[in-house]
Parts: C-alpha cells; structure tokens; sequence
C-alpha cells in the first residue's frame, strides 16, 4: 500500500503557474498529487515520474463525469479540486496536447471568477475600514493608548484586526493576479507552466506561521484574564496589598464601614479589589473602598461624613511606559478639569509626581521604576497624608531604601 504524504501547500491559491510547477516538482522526487486540502497537500508516494500538470477554471465546485471523460480523451487525466481550480495530469511521454492552445480562449475561463474575486475585494475591503474604525476608537477615541495597552483587553481585538488586514490584502492580491492574468491571456501571452515556486513558497510559509502562532496566542489571553483575574469583598482588616487604605489616610477610629450599596456575586463592590494580569503589566490592582464617620458631616451639608477611596496599582513589564500611563490615568480620570490643575511635584522617591486638588477631591498620580500608582480620595484628610502612604506601597514593592522626605517639596 502506497504511503500517503502531507506537505505544506503554497498559500496563495491563485497562482496557477506556480502550483503546476509544484505539482511537476514533486512527481519528480516521487510524490504524486491525491488530493489538496485547506493547509495541506496530499502526495502518494512512489516512484520519481516526470509528469506535466495543468490546472483548469471551472466554476462549479464539481466536476461531472462527462467532463472527467472529455479531459481523459485529451490525455488529461482529473486529480483533485480545490475551490474552483481542477488540476489534471498527463506523463511527459504521452505528449498531450495542451488543454488550451489559445491563450485568448483560456481567457474566457477566469472571466466568472475574476468577477467573483473582485466583488470578494470589494466586501472585505469595506469590512476592513469598519475593522479599522472600531480598531482607532478603542485605541485614541478616549486619548488614552498606553492605559488600553497596559489593561490589555484590547489586544486580542487589535491582533484579530491585523490578522484580518491580512487576509483583505491576501484577497485583494489574488483579484489583481486573476484580472492582470486574464489580460495577458488576451494579450496572446500563455501561462507559465514552469513558474518558481520556492522563494515564495518559503515566504509566504513563514509569514503563515508567524500569524498562526500570534492568533494562537491571542487566543490564550482572554483565558489568562480569567485564571489570573479575580475580584472579592476589601476585608475591613489590613492586607499586603499595594493599595492604599481608607483608615490609612483618615486615621479616625470612629471610621466604620457603611452599610453595602450593591453587592453581586457576594462581592460588596463599593469595597472590593480586582487583581488582573495582562503581557505589558502582569500585576495589577484596582480597589474602591467607602466608610462612614458617625457624628460627622460633610460641610456643606449634604449629609454624614462618607470619606472614599480608590487605587489603580500597576507593576510594568517595561518602565519606559510609566510616564504615558500616568498621563493616560489623568485623561480618564480628569473629566471636566483642566490639565493646569494637575501639578508636577518634586519628590525624592518618585520619577513622577503629579497631584490634583480640589476642596474634598485629592489625586495623587506616582511612579517609580516599573511602578504605577493613582489614588483617588474623597475626605477632608490632607494630601500629604495621600502621598505618604503612596510612597509607603511603592517603597514597600522592594525598589530602594525611602529617602526623608523634605516637607517643603510638597508645596505646590
């Protein structure tokens, strides 16, 4: 019994020269074409022949018995299809007349699929500015690329996209061969029969596999989001988190925590943390935490005193983006401020400092190295007492002994 053999197959499937090249090549080293699949040709394998194998247009997607005959008449016998290219065969010594002695007639045969080609180009084309304007607002809509990139749940869409940028242009590409193909057909000038293969077998084989690995990737990222992400309730007791804690900064033992506003899945998300991963920032922390200080009010009036707190911690794969993150976190965050209400500070212990008050309002956006951190507190608690304990969690990451700090460079 003859073994059966797979070999990559050429990409682009148009290229009709190309693969009768091929298929000659192979019979030559003793692999007979059976039949052609989606990624892989299939060869028998036996003894070297020198065949010749010509591929004809024919757009049903079956070929009839009567028309298998007709071919075997002319020393053509059929061997497989794929989408609408049949190819057939014939040995070198039985000296077969071609299947088209005219290149003009042969032309009429690619005029239904080049009609078909185009109008493929034209949908995907169209498909692709739709792609690439959803792709730009996920991106630049909000101004903020660099915090898309480091929370990474567009990167998966962003690498489809590209993927499908491919595939556009690959469609694009095989409507122009087909069209520019029928017009030298016209022309008089015959199909290249002996066409090389390789140099572009081997560039478009590596430029297959390099996308197959990265969407084989991407694929694994949403799966890691949910193995490595979680969110829970805050315990009202301390952890060794790099989030900063809303007894931390008002230092009132009267502080108790308010009764839950909305709890889902047994999570108290007006006091929880998420942890989350993602390739350019594998640690990541957001909490949000609200307490209640019986006896007190807001001096406006508005109701009891409810001071509250959130963190966004990030630990970078690269530090070089720490600076873009902060300033993508002032964008997201500043709503209707203007910019000149975020002021560069000098502080020994960070690379970046940059603060936001505003009556109850305090912001603090620090980094240091390949660490990022934004808090935001609503209370009457000093912003010095903010940044102390940004710098207590930053510090405490294992990034350097804490310099003394000089209350003056506080002042803005």
């Amino acid at each position: 019994m003859n073994k059966t053999v797979l070999k990559l197959r050429p990409s682009d499937y148009w290229r009709i020269g190309e693969h009768e090249s091929w298929f000659q090549d192979m019979a030559a080293k003793g692999f007979h074409l059976k039949k052609m699949g989606i990624y892989f040709a299939h060869f028998v394998k036996g003894e070297p022949k020198k065949m010749r194998y010509r591929i004809d247009v024919l757009m049903k997607k079956k070929i009839s018995p009567e028309q298998i005959e007709m071919y075997a008449e002319s020393g053509w016998d059929y061997v497989t299809g794929y989408q609408f290219f049949k190819v057939f065969s014939s040995s070198e010594e039985l000296d077969a007349q071609e299947l088209y002695t005219d290149p003009a007639e042969q032309s009429h045969t690619l005029k239904e699929l080049d009609k078909k080609l185009a109008m493929n180009a034209s949908v995907i084309a169209v498909s692709m500015l739709l792609m690439i304007g959803m792709f730009t607002s996920i991106w630049f809509l909000d101004g903020t690329p660099t915090l898309v990139l480091v929370e990474g749940q567009a990167i998966q869409q962003t690498i489809l996209t590209f993927f499908i940028g491919y595939l556009a242009y690959k469609s694009l590409q095989a409507a122009i061969f087909i069209r520019t193909l029928r017009k030298n057909l016209i022309k008089g000038k015959p199909i290249d029969h002996h066409a090389p293969w390789e140099k572009l077998f081997r560039r478009n084989s590596t430029i297959a596999f390099l996308f197959t690995l990265v969407v084989g990737l991407s694929i694994i990222l949403p799966v890691l989001h949910l193995v490595k992400g979680d969110t829970k309730t805050l315990p009202e007791v301390s952890l060794d988190l790099p989030i900063v804690r809303l007894a931390d900064i008002e230092q009132n033992p009267a502080l108790v925590r308010g009764e839950p506003a909305y709890m889902s899945d047994n999570v108290d998300w007006a006091n929880r943390y998420t942890y989350d991963w993602s390739p350019f920032a594998p640690v990541q922390y957001k909490s949000d935490e609200n307490g209640v200080v019986p006896g007190e009010s807001w001096k406006d009036g508005s109701g009891g005193y409810s001071p509250s707190i959130e963190t966004r911690f990030y630990q970078l794969r690269i530090p070089a983006m720490a600076d873009n993150l902060i300033f993508d976190l002032i964008k997201w965050y500043r709503y209707e401020d203007p910019f000149e209400d975020y002021v560069k500070t000098k502080h020994p212990n960070f690379d970046l400092l940059i603060i936001h008050e505003e009556e109850e309002l305090k912001e603090v956006f620090a980094s240091r190295g390949k660490y990022v951190m934004h808090v935001r507190y609503h209370g009457y608690a000093n912003i010095n007492s903010v940044i102390e304990n940004v710098e207590k969690k930053i510090m405490g990451r294992g990034v350097g002994n804490c310099v003394p700090l000089d209350k003056t460079i506080r002042k803005r």
